[in-house]
């Protein structure tokens, strides 16, 4: 009987760690602030706006779109 209940124990003291971890896990998520988004001028492609490439006024997904629009406008 005594075994029976430590099991029973046991499997209540990992459940509760593995829900409290869960919630943390999910907490520390959702406390991420959310990034502006841009688009990429030549193929619309949408990027976050740290990963994205300004010039001229206009946002770029990478260096090859950068000067493929550069060597149209002139």
């Amino acid at each position: 009987m005594s075994r029976l209940i430590f099991i029973i124990v046991v499997i209540a003291l990992v459940w509760w760690v593995l829900k409290s971890y869960r919630k943390q896990s999910n907490n520390s998520e959702a406390s991420k602030p959310a990034e502006e988004m841009v688009r990429c001028k030549l193929c619309g492609v949408h990027l976050p706006k740290s990963e994205s490439i300004f010039s001229e006024g206009e946002y770029f997904c990478c260096d090859a779109h950068r000067r493929e629009r550069a060597d149209r406008k002139e």
